[in-house]
């Protein structure tokens, strides 16, 4: 019994430490942020609705001088290079955009980009110049978003253009090709030609961030979910005058992106947990067994 009273003090104060003193002491170490559950609830409901084939129209007019929409086989006007050079970040391309973000949010960053995404650094100019314009070419992005997007796509469209994540092998511009060295010169010529790409690419990115975006590879154990929940939601309130724009993510997207980062930079966590609670369990039936065998050698001698 006398173990077991020690084994409970200990226990207990073990427990109020790690859910009573820490996260205490974290919340009067970082302000907390109250998220708003990817509902922007600042942007005013739309009034208008959608028309698909008028969207259509407006998008293959005026949206594709820019952007390309691989899904309905229109290609980038120019590479991403090219397109950093010339715009500073490459334009995404519009396949998923349906698929990942808010409509409400699309239809309000198209009459505002600079307004709705918080960011002076964004600088696409409006693509719609009234709310039925919006409300269409939303509804015609949304009409061609695939129904299921995997993580990885996810986090290229929301994330991809402007940060890297070397565990996942992804540049700015791209994946990390698989190439081989020139067996007399011992060179790779195609390694050394991408990486000048990217350079290049990371360079222009800089300048018109302010500066280059954190590679994301270790993000997921760096920061709590919280954190980067309410801060991909609206960089603003974690981060005041931070060069990232909002994105306009649904809550939905944002799993996806989160289920990327788990994946590329915390692989071991599914195992992890599993064996914990093994772990656990042994050390539940050990101490049954250490009592009851400690109760046998000492049975008598009190």
């Amino acid at each position: 019994m006398k173990e077991l009273k020690i084994l409970g003090v200990v226990t207990v104060f073990t427990l109020i430490l790690y859910w009573g003193v820490e996260p205490f002491a974290h919340s009067q170490m970082h302000k907390h942020v109250e998220g708003n559950n990817f509902k922007y609830a600042d942007l005013s409901p739309l009034k208008a609705h959608g028309d698909v084939a008028k969207g259509k129209t407006l998008v293959t007019t005026t949206c594709v001088a820019c952007h390309s929409i691989e899904s309905q086989g229109i290609k980038a006007p120019m590479d991403a290079v090219t397109s950093a050079q010339t715009y500073g970040v490459n334009p995404p391309d519009l396949s998923n955009v349906g698929a990942l973000l808010d409509e409400k949010f699309l239809a309000h960053f198209l009459m505002d980009p600079a307004k709705v995404t918080k960011s002076k650094h964004f600088a696409m100019p409006p693509s719609a110049s009234s709310e039925q314009d919006a409300a269409d070419i939303a509804a015609y992005l949304k009409s061609i978003a695939p129904k299921e997007l995997k993580p990885k796509e996810a986090f290229v469209m929301a994330c991809g253009r402007c940060h890297a994540n070397r565990y996942g092998k992804w540049t700015q511009i791209g994946d990390v090709p698989e190439t081989k060295s020139n067996i007399k010169t011992g060179v790779d010529l195609a390694a050394l030609d991408f990486k000048k790409k990217v350079g290049t690419y990371q360079n222009k990115l800089a300048d018109y961030m302010g500066k280059l975006p954190p590679d994301l590879s270790i993000i997921i154990r760096a920061r709590s979910e919280h954190f980067l929940k309410t801060f991909v939601e609206d960089p603003q309130s974690q981060l005041p005058g931070t060069a990232m724009p909002r994105v306009g993510l649904t809550k939905e997207g944002f799993e996806k992106v989160k289920a990327y980062l788990e994946e590329t930079g915390d692989p071991s966590k599914p195992l992890r947990e599993e064996t914990g609670s093994k772990v656990l369990f042994f050390f539940v039936v050990f101490t049954f067994l250490a009592l009851l065998w400690k109760k046998s050698v000492w049975k008598g001698h009190h």
